[in-house]
């Protein structure tokens, strides 16, 4: 089975496949929309801990940086400032 985390075993893998596949659409669709808010809301915490004196603004701007990449961002924002 590819994609376990070494920290896991096969069996209890297995169990959560299992689980996964129980799921109906719905309920996957919005396992899928929590864990991305989970990332970015944990993208968020870090660049304000590294960024204390930046506003929420300049905040934004790098969370959606590193969420979309640096290129993808550019083509969107051009060289909107973000530090």
């Amino acid at each position: 089975m590819n994609g376990i985390p070494l920290d896991t075993s096969i069996e209890a893998a297995r169990k959560q496949f299992e689980a996964l596949r129980r799921l109906d659409a719905a309920a996957r669709a919005r396992m899928t929309f929590q864990l991305a808010d989970n990332l970015r809301r944990t993208v968020e915490a870090g660049v304000k801990h590294r960024h204390p004196d930046w506003n929420q603004q300049q905040v934004n701007r790098r969370v959606v940086r590193i969420l979309i990449g640096r290129h993808l961002f550019r083509q969107a924002f051009g060289d909107l400032d973000v530090r």
